[in-house]
C-alpha cells in the first residue's frame, strides 16, 4: 500500500485566526500521527492572509515535540530568502533534537509576492536573479566541509557539528526541480496540486534520470495532491465549495483568508467564474474515501509515486482531521497503524 503523508499550510479562514491555525496544524499532526501518515510538512509563504505559518523550522520543533512517530519537515524552505548557514544550523539542530524524524524540503521560489521577497532578502545581499544552484551548493558544502582552503568559509562550522543535515528533498512544479532532483540524487516532490506542468511528466523524468548519490541509492518521488473527503459525495462538495471560491479569488491576486462553505455557495458566480471553477478542480479530488480513490489511481498508476502527499484544505478543522481519518482507512493505513 503507498504511504500517505500531509502538507499543511496553516490554512486561516474567516472563523479561525492566524494563531488559532497554528494551534490547528499542531492538533492535526498529534491525530495523523496516530493514523499511520509517515509524513508532516509544512509551507513556507510569506505576507498572505491565508497562511499562518511563515516559519517551517518553528512549527517543526512544535510539532516534532508532540508526535511520537511522523517524520516532520518543511515543504519546503524558500532557499532564497534564507542564507546557506542559517538553514544548515537550524535543520542540523532540529536532526539533533529529533534524530531520524525530520526531513528538509527545499523550493527556488520566493513563497510570497516582489516587494515582500525584497525585504525578506534586503539585508542578506544584493544579488539579483535566480541563484538557487549557488545557495544549494553552499547548503550542501556546510554539510560535507569541503570549502577549499583559503576560502573565507573554510574554518567555520554549522553547529551542531555531530548531527548531519537531515534528507534533502527538492520541491517543484515544473520540470527544472524533476532534472535537478534527478543529476544530484536528490528525493524529489512534485505540487500537482499548483502546478500547471504535466505532473506524470515531472514524476517519470526524474525517475528516469536519477543518478544515485550520497544522499540516496535510489529515487524517491512524492506526489502532493489536494484532496477533501467526507462520508458522502454531496458532502465533500459542499466542504469544497471553499476551496472553489478561493481558488477563484488567488487567480485574481486576492489572497484571503479561506471563506466557509456558506458564504461560496451562496457566491453569485458568473458564467465564465463556473468555467474557471470547473478548471481548478482538475487539481483537487473530492468525494467519499471510495470516489477519491477511483479518481486518484488513474494518475498514481501513471505517475508512479512512492508516497502521497495530501493537503485538506477545508473551513472546518474537525472537517479536516475527519477527511484525513477517511482517507487514511481507505489506503488501508488504520489497519497498518493498528
Amino acid at each position: 500500500m503507498i504511504p500517505l503523508s500531509v502538507l499543511d499550510l496553516s490554512v486561516v479562514t474567516t472563523g479561525t485566526k492566524p494563531a488559532a491555525a497554528l494551534r490547528n496544524s499542531i492538533d492535526l499532526a498529534r491525530h495523523v500521527d496516530g493514523l499511520g501518515y509517515v509524513r508532516y510538512w509544512l509551507a513556507e509563504h510569506h505576507n498572505l492572509a491565508s497562511v499562518a505559518s511563515p516559519a517551517p523550522d518553528v512549527m517543526i520543533g512544535q510539532i516534532a515535540a508532540v508526535t511520537k512517530h511522523i517524520r516532520v519537515g518543511s515543504g519546503g524552505v524558500m532557499l532564497p530568502n534564507h542564507a546557506p548557514l542559517v538553514v544548515a544550523e537550524r535543520f542540523k539542530m532540529l536532526e539533533a533534537l529529533f534524530p531520524g524524524r525530520i526531513d528538509l524540503g527545499l523550493g527556488r521560489a520566493p513563497g510570497t509576492d516582489g516587494a515582500t521577497a525584497y525585504a525578506l532578502r534586503s539585508r542578506l545581499d544584493r544579488r539579483e536573479g535566480d541563484d538557487f544552484l549557488e545557495r544549494l551548493h553552499e547548503l550542501i558544502l556546510w554539510e560535507t566541509r569541503e570549502f577549499p582552503a583559503g576560502h573565507p568559509y573554510h574554518n567555520v562550522v554549522a553547529m551542531p557539528d555531530d548531527s548531519r543535515l537531515p534528507p534533502i528533498w527538492l520541491l517543484g512544479s515544473s520540470d527544472y526541480s524533476s532534472e535537478l532532483a534527478a543529476q544530484v540524487g536528490m528525493g524529489f516532490a512534485f505540487a500537482h496540486h499548483f502546478a500547471s506542468h504535466d505532473a506524470i511528466d515531472a514524476m517519470v523524468h526524474y525517475r528516469n534520470r536519477f543518478q544515485p548519490s550520497a544522499w540516496n541509492a535510489s529515487p524517491h518521488a512524492i506526489l502532493a495532491v489536494a484532496v477533501i473527503t467526507a462520508d458522502t459525495d454531496e458532502e465533500a462538495e459542499k466542504l469544497a465549495a471553499s476551496f472553489d471560491l478561493n481558488r477563484l479569488r488567488r487567480d485574481r491576486g486576492q489572497y484571503l483568508p479561506l471563506p466557509s462553505p456558506q458564504e461560496a455557495l451562496a457566491h453569485p458566480y458568473t458564467d465564465s467564474e463556473r468555467v474557471s471553477i470547473a478548471r481548478n478542480r482538475s487539481r483537487l479530488f473530492v468525494g467519499n474515501p471510495a470516489t477519491v480513490r477511483k479518481k486518484l489511481q488513474p494518475l498514481m498508476d501513471a505517475s508512479r509515486p512512492d508516497e502521497l502527499m495530501v493537503i485538506t484544505a477545508v473551513y472546518d478543522h474537525e472537517a479536516r482531521k475527519k477527511s484525513y481519518s477517511l482517507l487514511a482507512e481507505a489506503f488501508g493505513l488504520a489497519k497498518q497503524a493498528a
